[in-house]
């Protein structure tokens, strides 16, 4: 009953909010400024009662043991086909209870704050509320039916939410970009899907679930060939989750999703919509751990990723695009981490990242709203003073991001590591060193953004710095609370994750089998692959330092000196314009050929605008005959009669 509470508050929410929206169509100023506040502390009472709710049931599920699945009524029914929307309960979803609804309530607060001066105040309290329910729907499902409704949902949610201010082309070409990029990965996990059906005649995750060990062998027949049938799903599944949590290769619209306001990237970005993947893979976890070809792919995918996208970050100048690339190459640890099997220790890291982040990203819009929404770092400086709690915040989250004890990312972000490194594979040490070089790069890009941001001289107009001021408590108070689980999150549930006890914790909710000993074997690495992510971490700090603040010269120069390299990395390594080359301009000139040739030359040529210019010539043609001479009437009239008796006479005649 408590879940069940807790999944739909979000959507009710949604739905008074967004009525309030038709409302204030005619509405004076007096009446819209109520019902911005009713919407606003609707959606954010219930958000904070589902927060409460969530921890509840990490209480009773993930600690206790209770696990339970909710059945609420029969969704599909089709012959034998028969499939019930249910809400799957179980330490997995109770992990994900928590860091969903904690974010996205102190998400709904911070607004309250961010977009008071907006026009459409209801309009975006509604989206933020549907997107957290279609959210919930996702982690909840005990079906991958339920699950791509939920995954769909958390598209269409982002979609509004991105290109939320419509007016701004910038905005909507982002949004757009969000839902295409998202539709190709979409199309991998529907494909997973259909191929899951094929093998299982079941979409129920637990039927599935016991019956992956009778199919170890089985092939799938495509393309005249015969493949592993577990490979070729998991890898399906695979390009789902690439898609959602923006991986390499289907990475583009994550930077561009900026173009909506900083709290939807905080939602989208931290706890939400980029963690679907992960999530994934680990609810998954049954299927994958038989397919070491699918695990392979997973660990280089996101190894590479966590690379690629440190590089770009590094070279970023908007302030929230650092972020971004920043949670772009964090998702790739977790990935990684998935692929050699320590599932928990990437579920792990979603969590600490969870907080961490969208303590980064509202700590970020905190900056643009006192910098009177600037957001290039080359514009700012030297207003730590004025803005003492959201730099104290800024710190927080970039320690943690980075990995220094006692914070959050210290715990998550090592176990991760030391898990590829304790893997014994090929894969897992390509990684290890890659995670290795972007947490050198993280510390690096985390203390650049600091140094730019808050020291140095002043750069930016003396009218915006004369105006710089602390953000209200209404926004400041959601920082707070998320520097809490930034700071102690991995302390206390490293046990529970990936310690001792985490066996007991999972139970059956993730699979690790006896021949994929990485987690285990990760507590007992040598001291230097305990000590490295410190190491460099430190190291990044300190490179930061002298470039930005002892010698802020030199990053110019360098520039200067290695112009082809850091035009690739400001450039995002080419991918846009790549894609732009292969599939962007292709798909216009087929289109606009379709459009032209087919639609306007061949349809509308032949079909209606034929038809029509067919009557216009004969229209014409026909009033040639209209001279207006009365002899040429009667000289008509008179050919007219002579055909008329001739007919008459031969018609009698026969």
């Amino acid at each position: 009953m408590i879940e069940t509470i807790l999944v739909f508050l979000p959507l009710i929410g949604s739905i008074i909010a967004g009525g309030m929206v038709f409302m204030t169509i005619n509405a004076d100023d007096q009446a819209r400024h109520k019902l911005d506040v009713a919407s606003q502390v609707v959606t954010c009472g219930l958000m904070l009662i589902s927060a409460l709710l969530a921890i509840l049931i990490f209480i009773d599920v993930g600690l206790n043991g209770n696990v339970r699945t909710t059945e609420l009524f029969t969704w599909i029914q089709s012959g034998s086909f028969e499939l019930s929307w249910a809400l799957k309960v179980d330490t997995l979803t109770s992990v994900m209870m928590i860091v969903v609804c904690v974010v996205s309530a102190m998400v709904h607060v911070y607004s309250v704050g961010y977009m008071h001066h907006d026009s459409s105040v209801p309009r975006f309290m509604s989206y933020l509320s549907l997107f957290t329910f279609m959210m919930l729907m996702l982690i909840t499902a005990d079906n991958l039916v339920q699950m791509f409704f939920g995954w769909e949902g958390v598209g269409l949610a982002s979609y509004l939410l991105i290109g939320f201010w419509y007016k701004k082309p910038s905005a909507n070409a982002a949004a757009i970009k969000a839902f295409v990029v998202n539709r190709v990965g979409d199309f991998g996990f529907g494909l997973g899907i259909f191929a899951t059906f094929l093998l299982f005649d079941t979409v129920h995750l637990d039927t599935i679930f016991s019956s992956v060990p009778d199919h170890t062998d089985t092939v799938l027949h495509v393309f005249g060939m015969d493949f592993h049938a577990l490979t070729i799903i998991c890898l399906l599944l695979f390009v789902g989750a690439m898609g959602k949590s923006a991986q390499l290769g289907l990475h583009t619209w994550l930077p561009d999703a900026m173009e909506g306001p900083t709290p939807v990237s905080a939602l989208i970005h931290a706890a939400t919509m980029v963690t679907a993947g992960v999530f994934m893979v680990a609810r998954l976890s049954h299927m994958f751990e038989y397919s070491d070809v699918a695990l392979t792919v997973v660990t280089v995918v996101g190894a590479s990723t966590a690379i690629f996208a440190a590089t770009i970050a590094c070279v970023q100048n908007d302030i929230k695009r650092v972020i971004a690339y920043s949670t772009c190459s964090q998702l790739g640890y977790m990935f990684f981490a998935c692929g050699v099997s320590a599932y928990s220790a990437g579920v792990f890291h979603l969590m600490t990242h969870g907080f961490f982040k969208a303590l980064l990203f509202l700590g970020a819009g905190a900056v643009i709203h006192a910098m009177s929404d600037e957001q290039d770092m080359r514009k700012m400086g030297g207003i730590w003073k004025m803005i003492p709690v959201t730099y104290a915040m800024m710190w927080i989250g970039s320690l943690a991001l980075v990995g220094i004890p006692p914070f959050a990312g210290y715990f998550s972000k090592d176990i991760v590591l030391e898990a590829a490194f304790a893997s014994h594979t090929g894969v897992g040490q390509y990684a290890f060193w890659l995670g290795i070089t972007a947490a050198l790069l993280t510390a690096f890009y985390s203390w650049r953004l600091l140094f730019m941001t808050f020291h140095g001289a002043p750069r930016c107009d003396e009218t915006v710095l004369a105006h710089v001021h602390e953000s209200p408590k209404v926004m400041l108070i959601p920082l707070i609370v998320l520097s809490i689980g930034a700071i102690g999150s991995g302390y206390v549930a490293y046990d529970w994750f990936v310690g001792a006890g985490h066996d007991a914790f999972w139970g059956d909710a993730i699979l690790i089998l006896p021949s994929h000993p990485a987690l285990e074997n990760a507590h007992h690495v040598p001291a230097l692959v305990k000590y490295a992510p410190l190491i460099v971490g430190a190291i990044g700090i300190a490179a930061a330092y002298v470039l930005y603040i002892a010698k802020p010269d030199i990053p110019g120069k360098i520039a200067a000196k290695f112009q082809p390299v850091y035009q690739f990395l400001l450039n995002k390594w080419y991918f846009d314009e790549l894609y732009d080359k292969i599939f962007v301009r292709p798909s216009f000139a087929l289109g606009r050929s379709f459009w032209k040739g087919g639609d306007g030359a061949l349809i509308d040529g032949v079909g209606p605008d034929g038809v029509s210019a067919a009557v216009k010539i004969l229209a014409r043609r026909a009033s040639a005959l209209q001279t207006g001479y009365l002899y040429h009437y009667a000289f008509a009239m008179l050919i007219g009669i002579v055909v008329l008796i001739s007919l008459y006479i031969f018609t009698k005649g026969a």
